[in-house]
């Protein structure tokens, strides 16, 4: 089955866990056995910081990793929701952290969602898991992998050393696939 190439591009601040969400997806598609980039870029002070990472998912070559015009925005503060949702391809999917996301710019021909996701990862006692709360809201929203897949991604990308962290990931990927949402 041939399915559409999928550019995403995923922003926040740094510490925000927006390169370990952009990695997930990215081994998610590496395990389902397809072509796939991931581009992290990042401010010199890291956290606190700007952080952006761009995601290419096709079953053909990739030409470029850079993502200029994304089919699938997810923004994890203001700043970055007001930089790049302008680029965002006609026809796309903006995915916002409406915890830190305080204004939805108006823009026709896209479709955006609304997620508290770390709002919703700190009631679940999941801190610092609002990032996979949205990948959760991608996946149920976009379907670009299986859950599977993703699954074995959290397996492969979470640490030995960080092994008790396992089970929080998956709970906040369960919260992000069920949660509340408004669609705008």
């Amino acid at each position: 089955m041939e399915r559409k190439p999928l550019n995403i591009l995923l922003a926040g601040f740094g510490g925000q866990g927006v390169l370990f969400a952009g990695k997930l997806i990215a081994e998610a598609g590496l395990i389902e056995g397809r072509e796939l980039s991931w581009l992290p870029s990042y401010g010199p002070e890291m956290r606190g910081g700007t952080a952006n990472c761009s995601v290419c998912l096709s079953d053909e070559p990739i030409g470029s990793p850079l993502v200029t015009e994304p089919d699938v925005l997810i923004a994890m503060n203001q700043p970055s929701l007001d930089k790049f949702i302008g680029d965002v391809a006609p026809g796309g999917t903006v995915i916002v952290d409406s915890t830190m996301v305080n204004h939805v710019p108006a823009r026709d021909g896209i479709t955006v969602f609304e997620v508290p996701a770390t709002k919703l990862a700190e009631e679940a006692g999941l801190k610092g898991l609002g990032n996979v709360v949205l990948v959760g809201k991608l996946l149920k929203e976009i379907g670009f992998c299986g859950i599977e897949a993703l699954d074995k991604a959290i397996v492969k990308s979470v640490p030995a050393k960080r092994q008790h962290l396992l089970e929080p990931n998956r709970k906040a990927l369960e919260i992000g696939m069920e949660g509340s949402t408004c669609e705008i």
